[in-house]
């Protein structure tokens, strides 16, 4: 999958613009508050997701404009096709090959991505949530089915909490646990078998390009840590475990009205050499594990759909030492990379690729 051009009319403060891409590698270089990731941003709205940013889409069109209009060219599925979006105050829209497709979330499936950007590092130094909505996002890339049999858990999930909440004053009510226990284990054992087989292969993908990243001097390693305690590889068999420690922990839950264990109390471990990134790892460590971790997902992505997704990064090489930036630059294969950085020295190590230079909202190729 490749970006071949991209077109932007009043998207943030990037001015009206059109712009030819390279297959590999892209730099995108200029000083901050150019538009560099605004760029990227540009490119990544062809998901069919939100802002990795979080911005409503409201904000992304430029000030003083009713809307704002991104078109790209790409190679997807052994043929060219393109895709344009239209953004406006209340709502977006979208075509494909020409064709309207309503509103953007249709076109999700037709272009793939995988982003890094600062705010990502929460998967490293934050809490289980933030690891656990990646390992999430990233089955959901693979399998769509899977955000649904997450809605179901969450909604059995909130049907239990409340049960609990009022057992404490209608007792009575403690007979109606079994049916939804079993609903609950029905759902979670399926998450827990996708996440455990997830981590599996992210795992033995993403200690490999640690490994070269690191020059073989540090190894990570990812494992799933269950609330319910060991998982097995059959799924009937992480039922009857689930059900065996929910029902020990009916008590505990009912004296705090919610559910203390599943897979929405799970956490996914991330070590350097055996030891915790998010308490030991130095920050050129934790950005390099959490990169590592985007790197891994985009090869697991290319794996698992026959289709190589385009890797975005942005602000990549702050933190990291000249060999692991030159790692980043050249060692990336069989991906199209767009990368962004503010300093020049970095550009040197870069031996196969294009750059292209973003001042005040205008981007060129740099001769």
């Amino acid at each position: 999958m490749n970006v071949k051009r991209l077109s932007i009319t009043n998207f943030r403060n990037l001015l009206p613009n059109e712009v030819d891409l390279y297959d590999y590698v892209n730099i995108i270089c200029g000083d901050n508050a150019q538009g560099k990731t605004n760029m990227l941003e540009s490119i990544w709205m062809f998901t069919g997701g939100r802002s990795f940013r979080g911005t409503k889409d409201s904000g992304l069109i430029q000030f003083g404009k009713e809307n704002a209009k991104i078109k790209m060219e790409f190679f997807a599925r052994d043929r060219n096709q393109n895709m344009e979006i239209k953004i406006e105050k209340n709502k977006r829209t979208s075509t494909l090959n020409g064709v309207n497709r309503g509103t953007s979330t249709s076109i999700i499936g037709n272009f793939c991505a995988v982003i890094f950007s600062p705010t990502h590092l929460s998967i490293v130094k934050g809490g289980p949530c933030e690891r656990r909505r990646f390992i999430d996002a990233a089955i959901c890339q693979i399998k769509p089915s899977y955000a649904t049999l997450l809605s179901k858990y969450n909604r059995v999930l909130e049907q239990r909490n409340s049960l609990l909440k009022d057992i404490k004053y209608h007792s009575d009510l403690i007979d109606t646990l079994d049916i939804w226990e079993g609903k609950l284990a029905s759902y979670a054992s399926s998450i827990l078998l996708e996440r455990k087989k997830h981590t599996q292969k992210l795992s033995k993908i993403a200690s490999k390009i640690y490994n070269g990243i690191s020059r073989g001097n540090e190894m990570l390693d990812l494992s799933y840590n269950s609330s319910i305690g060991s998982i097995s590889d059959e799924k009937a068999s992480i039922y009857k475990t689930f059900i065996e420690e929910t029902t020990k922990k009916r008590t505990f839950d009912i004296s705090l009205g919610f559910t203390t264990i599943g897979p929405h109390r799970d956490d996914i471990a991330v070590e350097i050499n055996g030891k915790s990134a998010k308490e030991f790892g130095s920050q050129g460590q934790q950005r390099s594990s959490v990169l590592v971790l985007k790197l891994a997902e985009a090869e697991l992505l290319k794996q698992e759909n026959n289709e190589a997704p385009v890797i975005l990064l942005d602000d990549v090489m702050s933190e990291l030492d000249p060999k692991r930036q030159q790692y980043i630059l050249n060692s990336i294969k069989g991906f199209q990379v767009f990368i962004t950085c503010c300093e020049p020295e970095t550009l040197l190590r870069l031996t196969h690729g294009r750059i292209f230079e973003l001042n005040e909202g205008i981007i060129k190729m740099k001769s």
